[in-house]
């Protein structure tokens, strides 16, 4: 099922693509690791996934490839920095590679002519450089426009030595010409952070026969890095689409770091209600419940006994994010028939009302409040009309903002932060993380553009609470990014997530029903990593789809993990994983499921309402949002881990019956010698296993990765799947296959299980044959065992202990001349006691 069809070699070109749509499209530029700057040393294939060398390969196209690139600090060499003769100019990030920018900065213009017929001007720039060129939003009859737009073309492949601007006015059939201003680039001077800001001038505009006008631009020019200020801001020669897209660049296309909100825990305690009165029959006890909304949350109590002062005391817990806009409903109502629920009274609690706590005193007394229910909403929100003093229902409840417990909204496995939400209780960060997005290599083309195959990929990055988005390079497979990104870490048990995606909003015109497709994820946990060491890596781009295993790409990076505190970062070690209200209070597993789907919606509804939004498919593919529904081939893959995990114990224990076989006589004497010294000295027993773990832990360092692990296809099943798996793998929930496909499923489904019940029921027939032995359900074999028990009990009284250990070990690894095929008596006693699946229907 792996497929790896590349995409043919493109030539060595240094050109951009032409953006006007009436001249041929040139080669693009091929920013694969392979055309770095970092001489002819070729990658270097590496099993990342390997701690020994008793695990699987992986091949050769699924594993990582290590590069020594070029940075701005200098060559990588090893995770090293080998400085070249020429030192690297301030402010430039050193894990990416220097890249040279033409800034070109449209403030505003004055003084305009009119050029239409009805006296008016509609002006927009158009600032060219060869084929490629920046367009600005235009304006309607506007003779003094700001634009204050920055457009960023890149140094190297430049098709021209003069930069032209060019005001010109909008028109319905053809544009006019309203005046030019032109540069000679190679006076252009350049500037690098820390150095102020360009201050932008006045340039007189030129008509068509070069003469100066009164008409002036502001402008600024100059020659940058991307760590210039107004890289974020501008409007790049890779991402010019249309004439007069500038808006939609603005929205899709531009980088961004956003960041989540902070979730807390809301825990709610329904008391009880006073004077509950049904306003259509008040000779009737109502039988009343209580239902809480927060947003797309809602849950309700149990349906009291009848009685106008129910007492419910039931508690419930909900996410909520800062700054607590939603407001939490409670309403009242009356179970006044099967189907049939009648409201009683409304209540609106504003969550900044409600008092933040971080220890275990989240419900105490002085947490109770007893508020008026009201006949309406709108009524409920009125303050004054709470004020005022009257006679009507009251609800005693408790609420409390629980800042103590770290809310969940991606998996513990792979979470990158586990901080309480109070900020309060928050420690020091331990390190930086910093990470470089060099480029990326696209081996499948995403859509069809023009006839030809392309992409239009940004790479989106998170850890903690920061997401970060880098710039959409369109049409092209090869994108070049070289942005870098900071990170403080509190902990070092965490996860970095990178995933590539083809941005599929961006062109102009289309529905917005149109989804960012993935091409591939890579995970990084920091705990892995050694401090100080720069990774360079090209991480292979998988993606498992019903059609099966494809790697789409290749996705080129630089990681850092710098340590402020060694004793700090050493201390975690010894520090719960999570904060103490999870142990002094810990919630149910599904209720922290449930909350963590809520939590999750939470953040995909803020991301979703940034400027540019990160879309929902976006951050359930960053979190692996369907990572706990049903997989096979995730049964399969757990299942193979699970034996691999007690493998070592099933070789020890063949190990040892080749011992007692003999099969080895000098092993086997060796371990009699081995044995009779640790029951001898039996203070010698746990010096000698920690000795041995420690000389087994010493011989593995040989072994060790020497680069953080990655995806393993074959670890995951993904290699051997077939495709009716897979396709019931990505199937929706509920499913909407036909009833034979469902029916297929569901006889293969009861399959697997019945085998999983048979070995459930096989394990729980022997716990219960240990349990026969004193229960007496079969009186002679339990009179048998006790009186066997009294037997050596008095033997082992009389006997040495260190006597009855040797006789034991020496007749466990007897020679096999003094061993029968048939059971042992022990053995024939336990499997003849009675079990309980006689009793079983």
């Amino acid at each position: 099922m792996a497929t790896d069809e590349r995409i043919g070699t493109k030539p060595k070109t240094h050109t951009f693509h032409n953006v006007s749509p009436l001249v041929k499209q040139q080669p693009m530029v091929n920013y694969g690791i392979h055309e770095m700057r970092a001489g002819p040393m070729p990658p270097r294939v590496v099993q990342v996934n390997s701690p020994g060398p008793s695990l699987h390969q992986l091949p050769p196209d699924f594993s990582v490839k290590e590069t020594s690139p070029l940075l701005g600090g200098g060559r990588i060499v090893g995770g090293r920095v080998v400085r070249g003769t020429q030192r690297p100019a301030s402010g430039t990030y050193d894990l990416v590679e220097e890249m040279r920018f033409l800034y070109v900065r449209v403030v505003k213009a004055r003084d305009l002519p009119n050029r239409d017929l009805t006296g008016s001007l509609d002006p927009y720039v158009e600032v060219k450089v060869g084929n490629f060129k920046g367009v600005t939003t235009h304006f309607n009859k506007n003779s003094d426009p700001e634009w204050n737009q920055v457009f960023a073309f890149a140094r190297d492949n430049l098709q021209s030595n003069f930069l032209e601007v060019v005001v010109k006015d909008k028109d319905i059939v053809l544009d006019d010409f309203v005046g030019i201003v032109k540069f000679d680039l190679n006076e252009v001077q350049s500037r690098a952070p820390p150095d102020s800001p360009l201050a932008p001038e006045w340039y007189r505009l030129e008509n068509k026969k070069g003469e100066k006008k009164n008409y002036e631009i502001m402008l600024a020019v100059w020659v940058g890095t991307q760590a210039d200020e107004a890289f974020g801001d501008a409007t790049f020669s890779d991402s010019l689409v249309s004439s007069d897209s500038s808006n939609i660049i603005s929205a899709n296309l531009r980088s961004k770091v956003y960041h989540s909100p902070r979730l807390w825990y809301l825990k709610v305690k329904i008391l009880e209600a006073q004077d509950v009165i049904i306003m259509s029959d008040k000779s009737r006890l109502p039988e009343a419940f209580v239902r809480i909304k927060i947003g797309n949350q809602m849950l309700k109590t149990k349906v009291s006994q009848r009685s106008m002062n129910p007492k419910w005391g039931d508690e419930f817990t909900f996410v909520v994010a800062e700054p607590f806009e939603e407001p939490m409903v409670i309403s009242v109502e009356d179970h006044a028939a099967p189907n049939k629920d009648e409201p009683v009274g409304k209540a609106v609690i504003h969550l900044t009302d409600i008092e933040k706590c971080t220890d275990d005193r989240a419900h105490g007394p002085h947490h109770g409040r007893w508020v008026h229910l009201e006949d309406s909403i709108s009524d409920a929100m009125d303050a004054d009309k709470a004020k005022k003093v009257k006679f009507a229902s009251r609800l005693h409840y408790r609420a409390v903002l629980d800042g103590g417990y770290h809310v969940f909204d991606e998996s513990m496995y792979y979470s990158s932060d586990l901080r309480p939400s109070a900020r309060q209780l928050w420690k020091s960060p331990i390190g930086v993380l910093e990470l470089g997005i060099l480029n990326a290599n696209v081996f499948h083309s995403m859509k069809t553009r023009d006839g030809k195959g392309t992409a239009d990929t940004y790479v989106v990055a998170k850890y903690g609470h920061k997401w970060v988005r880098s710039r959409t390079v369109i049409n092209s497979v090869n994108p070049k990014y070289n942005e870098q990104y900071t990170w403080e870490v509190f902990d070092p048990a965490t996860v970095l997530t990178i995933c590539v995606f083809d941005n599929g909003h961006f062109a102009a015109g289309n529905s917005g029903n149109n989804r960012d497709q993935p091409i591939g994820k890579v995970r990084i946990r920091l705990s892995t990593l050694q401090t100080g060491h720069i990774y360079t890596h090209a991480y292979p781009l998988l993606v498992l789809q019903p059609p099966g295993l494809k790697k789409r790409g290749e996705l080129h990076l630089a990681v850092r993990f710098t340590c402020t505190s060694v004793s700090s970062m050493l201390m975690k070690y010894t520090k719960p994983l999570l904060p103490k209200m999870h142990y002094i209070q810990p919630l149910p597993e599904s209720q922290q499921e449930h909350l963590r789907a809520h939590a999750f919606n939470i953040i995909v509804t803020r991301l979703g309402r940034s400027e540019p939004p990160l879309r929902r498919e976006v951050a359930e593919y960053m979190a692996d949002s369907r990572s706990h529904l049903f997989s096979m081939r995730r049964s399969k893959a757990n299942f193979n881990r699970f034996t691999s995990v007690f493998s070592g114990v099933v070789s020890v224990w063949k190990w040892m019956e080749q011992v007692c076989t003999w099969r080895t006589p000098v092993t086997t004497a060796l371990v009699h010698v081995l044995y009779t010294m640790l029951v001898v000295f039996p203070e010698m027993i746990l010096p000698t296993v920690f000795l041995y773990m420690a000389v087994i832990g010493m011989w593995n360092y040989r072994f060790k990765p020497r680069f953080p692990p990655h995806m393993d296809a074959k670890l995951s099943g993904a290699e051997s799947v077939n495709a009716d798996e897979l396709d019931e793998e990505f199937d929706t929930f509920p499913t909407t296959k036909a009833p034979d496909f469902v029916k297929m499923r569901y006889d293969r489904l009861r399959s697997v299980a019945g085998k999983v019940q048979s070995v459930a029921g096989d394990i729980a027939a022997q716990g219960e044959r240990v349990q026969a032995l004193l229960s007496w359900r079969d009186p002679r074999a339990t009179a048998i065992f006790v009186t066997f028990c009294f037997f050596i009990a008095m033997v082992l009284y009389i006997t040495p202990f260190k006597l009855v250990a040797l006789l034991s070990g020496y007749y466990f690894m007897r020679h096999p001349k003094f061993r029968y095929r048939i059971p042992s008596a022990p053995f024939n006693f336990f499997r003849r006691l009675p079990a309980m699946s006689d009793s079983m229907l």
